[in-house]
């Protein structure tokens, strides 16, 4: 094994050692202080459960990422960012505050990676017959894919170990790329991705069902942040370097994000098409769905993750058909779901209406 190799596997098991051994004193100090969430008719969970999981998967991606990693191209910056975004989702976790207080936090964090370290998409590679960006919009646009992708990974944690399980697979499919083909401009982003890693699946120890902890807006907004960083990074690769998949990248990204992007576009549009703001809670996310149908919370995730995986290996296989075709395919998938979805709905409310 190489020197990066080994570098690798130590980061992942100091973020991994760190998040395992942190949650049970953060459960701990969380049911002494009554720092617990209490069920609702949103919720899954029957039982009054901390919220503060992402408190372990931050302290031990940090750690493991300071200790071990290259700070140069915009890492740094990611991580001043994270920083904002941990102390606002731990207010969040403990008094609750309003959806502008958050958009603030959001707005300064990725501030500090798109101005500082020049972190942004520049090209739309073909996508529309749009190439390179002009400056102006290459920053509105950007800072619109970062705030997305950061809510919709904070919007699906909604299910015991579902939001970790996707951002599992996501960082790993992302980290194998970076360490791949990254080199001297993106191949420290594998340290990015091996040490959020590491800090999810010692916390998902305890937040599978039935779970102690929740990881709450302190891990979901953090993991959301850094798995938008990751995207972009991946985007850009493929628009300086061509690799590995060229033009084709930016449809490939969208695949590897299918379930969070498919589940947040999906809600949103159904809660403005009744009337009511995007952001109003209600049960219409995609795993409250297959619950409906019948289906337990661990297979609902296995489910959901499965379907990820399928979706990635999908766009990995056929990138060579392009940024449109590809788009195009995957829409017309989420159409189809959707629509099946929203059918079996009507039908098991008819059904329950009948009996």
């Amino acid at each position: 094994m190489n020197a990066i190799g080994i570098t690798l596997g130590l980061s992942f098991m100091w973020s991994f050692l760190v998040a395992l051994f942190a949650v049970p004193s953060i459960i701990y100090i969380a049911h002494l202080k009554n720092m617990l969430d209490t069920p609702n008719v949103r919720t899954v969970h029957e039982s009054l459960t901390p919220r503060l999981g992402g408190v372990a998967v931050f302290a031990g991606f940090m750690s493991a990422l300071t200790i071990f990693a290259d700070l140069t191209n915009g890492v740094q910056q990611l991580l001043a960012g994270c920083i904002v975004l941990f102390f606002v989702g731990l207010k969040d976790d403990l008094v609750s505050i309003s959806v502008t207080k958050k958009f603030v936090g959001q707005l300064l964090a990725t501030g500090i990676v798109m101005v500082m370290a020049d972190v942004r998409i520049t090209s739309f590679q073909g996508i529309l017959g749009i190439h390179e960006l002009p400056i102006g919009i290459s920053y509105a646009f950007t800072f619109l894919v970062i705030v997305g992708i950061t809510n919709a990974i904070n919007l699906i944690d909604g299910l015991d170990g579902l939001a970790g399980t996707i951002v599992s697979i996501i960082v790993t499919t992302l980290g194998y790329f970076f360490y791949r083909y990254g080199g001297p401009d993106f191949g420290n982003y594998v340290y990015v991705s091996v040490c959020v890693l590491g800090g999810i699946l010692g916390f998902l120890r305890y937040n599978f069902h039935r779970a102690t902890i929740f990881m709450g807006d302190t891990g979901s907004l953090v993991c959301g942040f850094i798995v938008s960083i990751l995207t972009i990074q991946f985007i850009e690769m493929g628009a300086q370097l061509g690799q590995p998949f060229g033009s084709s990248a930016p449809s490939v990204a969208v695949g590897i994000l299918f379930v969070p992007l498919f589940d947040t576009l999906r809600v949103f549009l159904i809660r403005m098409m009744a009337g009511r703001s995007p952001f109003s809670p209600d049960k219409n996310h995609v795993h409250h769905r297959i619950i409906a149908m019948g289906f337990q919370q661990i297979s609902t995730v296995m489910l959901l993750g499965l379907l990820n995986l399928v979706v990635i290996l999908f766009v990995i296989n056929f990138a060579e058909l392009g940024n449109t075709i590809l788009i195009v395919v995957l829409t017309a998938f989420s159409v189809l779901l959707s629509v099946f979805l929203g059918v079996y709905r009507s039908r098991t409310t008819q059904q329950r209406v009948a009996s």
